[in-house]
């Protein structure tokens, strides 16, 4: 029985790479099914392939250089130098060098870790690689919170990549819950989303919260995507958070509203951590010896240059934003007759 196990534990390893690094299906595969196309069929297919071709895309669609970059002032680090398992610890698989970590989720539960230490603000930050194919309702996110020091009363920075439908793009959702707005049944939620300008699961990227007195700055591979500034301690969190990562069976509303559920004939479902990044004030740390990490390198505020970049992002790829919902109460939103 153990050398079976072992050769079991071994083999959903390998199966677990195979499926973060090729997906659940070749398209390879189907396409080689195919019947050839009639010789003027052919043609036009190749003069449309020219037009639209990744390279003449990716020329058009090119990301911006925000001009800043706050990955770079933050050193990466092992796994274990900042964070802890915290829960599906049997769902958890470290790297030999302990840099890297693949989160699972199955039928059975999915899995998360936390920081060893709660901080008052910082920049916070790590890699991610989400599984191609049928991932509906399956929420990989990594974020801020203090639900276990205020629970009922708790609040929280998100940065979640929500799965999909085959053919259909990952949705990645940035939102802020403030002293309770997350809890109970009645949600204030204040989402901005977004269809990213390239494939999260073709290669790792980076996903990053920088968080100070002044404002929250969403981060992917240092272009700013969503600025949330300070209106008032009652609309921004100013509580000590620790950081998370998980993956979580998010049907109920993920994927289309809940529309596309998980299905679990297709598990394991699986994300991939890796240069992880943290530094900021810890809460237990003497307040007049720790200067927050600064947005831009004027301190608070974002430069012109990540403004153009941020704006970039949001023209490009935003598909909501809260404050433009105007089914939504607009009493529970003042913030939003501000400029964030």
């Amino acid at each position: 029985m153990h050398i079976a196990l072992s050769v079991c534990v071994t083999a959903c390893k390998l199966k677990q790479q195979l499926l973060l690094d090729r997906g659940m299906m070749s398209e390879r595969n189907l396409l080689a099914r195919r019947q050839p196309l009639p010789p003027a069929i052919a043609v036009a297919v190749v003069v449309v392939a020219v037009l639209v071709h990744p390279r003449a895309v990716a020329v058009a669609q090119a990301q911006p250089s925000p001009g800043y970059f706050p990955s770079a002032t933050v050193r990466s680090m092992a796994f274990s130098e900042d964070y802890d398992n915290l829960w599906g610890p049997q769902h958890q698989t470290l790297s030999q060098d302990k840099m890297a970590l693949t989160l699972l989720m199955d039928r059975t539960s999915g899995s998360g870790f936390k920081s060893k230490r709660s901080y008052r603000n910082g920049y916070f930050g790590v890699s991610i690689k989400v599984q191609p194919g049928y991932t509906a309702g399956v929420n990989t996110a990594f974020y801020l919170s203090n639900n276990e020091l205020y629970p009922g009363k708790h609040d929280e920075i998100d940065i979640e990549l929500l799965g999909t439908v085959p053919g259909e793009p990952y949705t990645l959702q940035t939102n802020v819950y403030v002293r309770g707005t997350g809890d109970g049944a009645h949600l204030v939620g204040r989402e901005m989303r977004f269809h990213l300008w390239f494939d999260p699961t073709a290669d790792f990227h980076h996903y990053a919260i920088l968080w100070n007195p002044d404002e929250i700055v969403f981060l992917v591979d240092d272009v700013p995507i969503r600025r949330y500034a300070a209106a008032s301690t009652t609309l921004f969190p100013d509580r000590e958070m620790w950081a998370y990562g998980s993956i979580w069976d998010a049907s109920d509303w993920a994927t289309d509203g809940g529309r596309y559920r998980a299905d679990y004939r297709y598990q394991p479902f699986l994300a991939g951590f890796r240069t992880f990044r943290t530094a900021g004030c810890e809460a237990a740390a003497p307040a007049a010896g720790c200067p927050p990490v600064p947005a831009s390198p004027a301190g608070a505020g974002l430069s012109v240059q990540q403004r153009d970049a941020m704006r970039w992002a949001q023209q490009r790829s935003m598909v909501y934003y809260y404050c433009q919902d105007y089914t939504k109460d607009r009493s529970l939103y003042p913030e939003c007759s501000l400029a964030t």
